[in-house]
C-alpha cells in the first residue's frame, strides 16, 4: 500500500494498488471502502461522480414506471452490480432482470444472462461510457434490450433512444426515439408519461 503527502498535511492518504493484470469484479465486493456504486471497465475501478437533479428524477421516474408495468416474472433493480465477465461489472442505472434471478436480500450482483434491459441516464462525466462503451459491453453480453436517456433542451426534458440487440452481429440496433411517452413492448409492454418528470 502506498502513501500521498498532502502540500497542506503530514496525514497519509492510502490507496489500493491495483493487480497487474487489473482488477476483478470479486474485487467489487473484497476492497474496503469503496465509493457507492463503483463500477469495473477492463480492469479498472471507475467512480461515479455526484449527481444532478436530472438524474436523481429520472432514476425515479424510470424505476417506477418499469415496476408498475412489470409483469410477475420480472423485478426492478437500481444501479445495482451486473457481471459481464471478470473485469467488467457494470451498475446500470437502472435494469429489468428475472424474477428467478432473485434469491435474497443479500445478493450482490446479478449475471448478463439474468438481466433483460440496461438503462444509462447520461450525465457530463459518464456520456462517454454510456454512449459508446457500456453499450458495447451489454451487447458482447448479451443483454437484449437497452436504453439510453439524455437530458434535451434548457427545460431538462428526457429523450430516450430505444436499442435492440440483433442476433446477427451481436450489436444493438437503434429501435426508436421516445420524447413524451414511451411505449414498447419489450421486454415486456412498458408505458411510461415521461412528462411526469415535472412533476416530480
Amino acid at each position: 500500500m502506498g502513501g500521498i503527502e498532502t502540500a497542506n498535511s503530514t496525514e497519509q492518504r492510502h490507496w489500493p494498488r491495483p493487480p497487474l493484470e487489473g482488477y476483478r469484479v470479486d474485487h467489487l465486493i473484497t476492497l474496503p471502502a469503496l465509493p457507492p456504486h463503483t463500477q469495473l471497465i477492463d480492469g479498472s475501478l471507475v467512480f461515479v461522480s455526484p449527481q444532478r437533479e436530472f438524474h436523481t428524477l429520472m432514476l425515479y421516474l424510470l424505476e417506477h414506471g418499469l415496476r408498475d408495468t412489470a409483469t410477475g416474472e420480472f423485478r426492478v433493480r437500481r444501479q445495482m452490480t451486473i457481471v459481464l465477465d471478470e473485469r467488467n461489472g457494470l451498475a446500470p442505472d437502472v435494469s429489468v432482470i428475472r424474477a428467478d434471478a432473485v434469491i435474497g436480500p443479500h445478493k450482490a450482483s446479478y449475471q448478463a444472462e439474468d438481466v433483460l434491459l440496461a438503462v444509462e441516464v447520461v450525465t457530463p462525466d459518464s456520456a462517454p461510457r454510456d454512449r459508446t462503451t457500456k453499450p458495447r459491453k451489454y451487447a458482447a453480453a448479451g443483454i437484449e434490450n437497452f436504453w439510453r436517456v439524455e437530458e434535451s433542451g434548457p427545460g431538462g426534458r428526457p429523450v430516450v433512444h430505444v436499442y435492440e440487440l440483433d442476433p446477427v452481429t451481436g450489436a444493438y440496433v437503434h429501435d426508436g426515439i421516445h420524447r413524451d411517452r414511451i411505449k414498447v413492448d419489450k421486454p415486456y409492454p412498458i408505458d411510461i408519461d415521461l412528462t411526469a418528470i415535472d412533476e416530480l
